[in-house]
């Protein structure tokens, strides 16, 4: 099989389903995932509307069993995965006086368990081929604990330490692992109809495009080796550090 696979995780309408755009235009087949496939169809079609090739993936990135039977499937049926790209959401504030030990382990186990389980399945195959590209997407909450939001900034530092983990190991072994922070509102519908005080900094620049931040995954990918960036800081002029 001579087929490039990007597996996009957490493919959904904001980043996630712009990085598999993006890859898809440049001729990648882009294997996007979310627990339901259902969701995915959408994404599939725009990008088959384009000229690309998609395949819905149906995955909890949480469960083991699932993760190894879907990094197996995808590489068998559709090809060697070049490009992993780890971006499930797990942004769910809540004041630590009110926080369960029930959604505390489930926001780890979205932001921080899946990362670990789809990047060592994928992680295993790219070190036989000694090359690959893997991009973890940070957020604020991956450097900076704010009031309200303990279990998210708890999972995304580890995921963050992963990442830096990872790329110790597996650079020398020639696969790239990069971690993006994302600083900032991203345009998305949740933003839009949740937060229009904030969305309307869209026409500023004040908030990040899906599209751009799209841009500067490919620019990780398509890096030379002897010039990798690890982390990467994305973030709106006006938002503040």
């Amino acid at each position: 099989m001579s087929d490039r696979v990007a597996w996009i995780v957490g493919a959904g309408d904001g980043t996630g389903g712009a990085v598999a755009r993006r890859f898809a235009r440049e001729g990648f087949v882009a294997c996007v995932s979310r627990r339901s496939a259902d969701k995915l169809q959408p994404l599939v079609d725009a990008i088959a509307a384009s000229g690309g090739r998609a395949h819905p993936v149906g995955c909890d990135a949480r469960k083991e069993d699932e993760v190894v039977a879907t990094v197996e499937r995808i590489e068998r049926e559709v090809g060697p995965i070049e490009v992993f790209v780890f971006n499930v959401g797990a942004n769910v504030p809540c004041s630590i006086l009110d926080e369960t030990s029930r959604k505390y382990m489930k926001i780890w186990e979205m932001a921080c368990l899946g990362g670990f389980l789809t990047g060592r399945e994928v992680a295993r195959r790219m070190v036989q081929r000694e090359r690959g590209t893997m991009l973890f997407t940070g957020a604020t909450a991956s450097v900076r604990g704010s009031a309200g939001f303990a279990a998210f900034a708890g999972a995304k530092h580890a995921l963050r330490a992963l990442a830096q983990s990872m790329a110790r190991e597996l650079g020398p072994r020639g696969v790239h692992v990069a971690h993006v922070l994302i600083d900032g509102a991203i345009d998305t519908a949740f933003i839009r109809d949740n937060v229009p005080a904030l969305y309307a900094k869209k026409d500023q620049g004040g908030i990040l495009d899906p599209d751009h931040i799209a841009e500067n995954y490919w620019h990780l990918h398509a890096q030379p080796r002897d010039a990798w960036t690890f982390e990467l800081d994305l973030r709106p002029w006006m938002e503040k550090w």
